[in-house]
């Protein structure tokens, strides 16, 4: 059996990840993971925080929440092309893409609690979005992570997830963004009903 599992973000988990993002500072200076929705706003956090409950409320913000029992200890952000538009390196996004057919789905940010880092939640919490985008109906998913393999690097800081972990998790690299960024993509399949 699995130390951890995930869920869904969504009104019934709303509580534990509120705690978790209270419990680091609404993380990265009271973020609340709106940035890759909305771009850099320079607003309250307890402003970002009604905001992103309201678009989790209305379905406009998703997660695969990983939980320790009853805690939430992590999760990756993850969501349609439409509902996380801001990306980081968007200009060489942009200029590489060529005759790349549009990804139906972003993985765009992870967060994983202090005390739970280098444990597998970040893998565990790739596994639950891509669980609940087959669920969706599935799809072409792409993703912007870090190729930092052999480098010391402070987990707080791989928002984007490394490359290692999504190759093992089946994504091939596409191409390069940014100077250690890249995009990669997966085919999801559709999870039968």
């Amino acid at each position: 059996m699995e130390r951890y599992h995930s869920r869904a973000l969504g009104p019934a988990t709303w509580d534990a990840y509120a705690a978790l993002v209270e419990r680091h500072n609404g993380v990265w200076g009271g973020c609340w993971c709106l940035v890759f929705h909305e771009g850099q706003k320079k607003d309250a956090p307890d402003e970002r925080r009604a905001r992103k409950r309201a678009m989790v409320a209305a379905g406009r913000s998703h997660a695969a929440l990983v939980f320790d029992g009853a805690r939430a200890i992590g999760w990756a952000q993850y969501g349609a092309r439409d509902e996380l538009r801001h990306i980081k390196n968007r200009r060489a996004y942009d200029a590489g893409a060529g005759d790349e057919a549009p990804a139906d789905w972003r993985i765009t940010c992870f967060f994983v609690d202090r005390d739970y880092r280098r444990q597998g939640v970040g893998a565990q919490a790739l596994r639950g979005a891509l669980d609940m985008i087959a669920e969706a109906g599935g799809g072409t998913v792409e993703a912007f992570p870090e190729a930092l393999e052999g480098q010391k690097t402070s987990a707080g800081f791989l928002w984007n997830g490394t490359l290692g972990m999504f190759e093992r998790a089946g994504f091939a690299p596409a191409r390069k963004i940014g100077k250690h960024r890249w995009v990669v993509r997966r085919t999801v399949e559709g999870a039968l009903r």
